[in-house]
């Protein structure tokens, strides 16, 4: 595969794994060139874990980090794409406060409860017909 189907491969799944909600990067920046190839053409598509795997994993390393933006992102193409629900998501911050920390976890709750009621009003907006 040349480094062109790789990018394409790479914006495919990137579209994937956010569930539409992550703008794919312009060409021409190496940070994103490569996170495209690598990361998202790579080991995203890779079938040993599955997806919603991955995302448990990624979900305790981005809270253990404190990254509460990130933490949103991720919850909600979750939801989103059906890998968790509202309670999996509430149960995993309980999970988290045992291993990093009370204070660690309780910074990802109001990340994760707008995650949880923007998708609720995304699913809301879909099932109104168009007048």
């Amino acid at each position: 595969m040349d480094d062109q189907q790789r990018r394409a491969r790479g914006e495919e799944m990137i579209k994937e794994v956010y569930a539409g909600d992550v703008v794919v990067p312009p060409q021409g920046y190496a940070f994103t060139d490569v996170m495209l190839k690598q990361l998202f053409a790579e080991l995203w598509t890779r079938d040993t874990l599955s997806m919603r795997d991955k995302r448990i994993l990624l979900l305790g390393i981005i809270a253990e980090k404190g990254e509460p933006t990130t933490f949103k992102i991720q919850v909600k193409a979750s939801l989103k794409r059906g890998e968790m629900n509202p309670e999996e998501a509430r149960e995993l911050l309980l999970f988290v406060a045992q291993y990093s920390g009370y204070p660690r976890a309780a910074a990802m709750l109001g990340p994760t409860e707008e995650a949880i009621a923007e998708f609720h009003s995304d699913t809301a907006q879909d099932a109104t017909p168009d007048t």
